[in-house]
């Protein structure tokens, strides 16, 4: 099964989205993230949507939302054509020792340390997908109690001149 980013711009209208995503529940379509936001257009939001599935799920994904009347444009954002950026906030449990331990994985990583206890500590980290899963692989050793993640929100980028 792959990921396949779709990206949507919709009318900023109440119902939206539980209209698209109920479009994914009654086709059986599995969403692995979901992110919505007004543009700078108040009347228009994005939808960003990371859908688990085979070329077969990405055609069919595509084409149903298109029939939405709601949906302005919809088109698949392949990663290495997008800026794709997530946020992951997670707590960790540890005595000093390990807290001192998932600094230095932090400092490793880029993460930041937004708040700390005697018994926890509260790490915010923002990057691409595979980074955050990279960084939660390896601090997942420590004690994880707790951890939020976004989902992915992607914007095209410009082709470099060669």
């Amino acid at each position: 099964m792959e990921k396949y980013i779709i990206s949507a711009l919709v009318q900023n209208n109440a119902g939206v989205l539980a209209r698209v995503s109920s479009l994914f529940g009654r086709r059986g379509f599995n969403i692995d993230s979901l992110t919505v936001s007004p543009t700078v257009d108040t009347t228009v939001s994005r939808i960003t949507i990371v859908v688990l599935g085979d070329e077969y799920t990405l055609d069919q994904v595509l084409k149903q939302m298109q029939k939405l009347e709601e949906c302005i444009t919809v088109s698949h954002i392949d990663e290495e054509e997008a800026f794709c950026r997530e946020l992951a906030l997670i707590k960790i449990a540890g005595d000093e020792a390990e807290r001192e331990s998932v600094r230095e994985v932090c400092a490793l990583y880029q993460a930041e340390v937004v708040d700390s206890s005697r018994e926890s500590i509260i790490v915010r980290i923002s990057g691409t997908p595979s980074k955050i899963d990279t960084f939660l692989s390896i601090i997942g050793s420590f004690h994880i109690v707790e951890s939020s993640r976004t989902g992915i929100t992607a914007v095209h980028q410009d082709k470099k001149d060669s």
